[in-house]
């Protein structure tokens, strides 16, 4: 079951980094609009704000990376702290600007903070 939950781990930190790669890198392309649900115009404007976010989620996929290498019991609470970060930013999004966020990230967040106390 650890296996399992840290490839969950895993899978939510490396979301997180292609978040953060949209968001910093290519808010104004077409793939990052479509993914967001932006217009051109609304992403040149709030260019720089993207990439604060994407900098934060870049913050969570480095504390599921130190919860996955570091050893318990500091890997463990590491992982229930970030995943717990997770869903808590992913359900303020789900309430302040897309439905669609509560199931891209807090769900799956919430689904890996279940797999990881249950493999403890």
């Amino acid at each position: 079951m650890m296996i399992a939950a840290d490839i969950l781990v895993a899978l939510m930190a490396a979301l997180h980094v292609y978040i953060l790669v949209l968001e910093m890198f290519l808010w104004t392309t077409g793939r990052a609009r479509r993914a967001f649900g932006t217009t051109p115009e609304f992403a040149a404007q709030t260019r720089t704000l993207a990439a604060n976010q994407g900098l934060y989620n870049g913050f969570l996929a480095a504390g599921l990376v130190w919860g996955l290498i570091a050893s318990d019991p500091t890997g463990f609470a590491a992982k229930v702290f970030f995943l717990g970060c997770v869903a808590v930013a992913g359900g303020y999004g789900a309430l302040t600007a897309s439905r669609r966020i509560l199931f891209v990230q807090t769900v799956p967040a919430l689904v890996t903070l279940v797999a990881v106390l249950l493999a403890r």
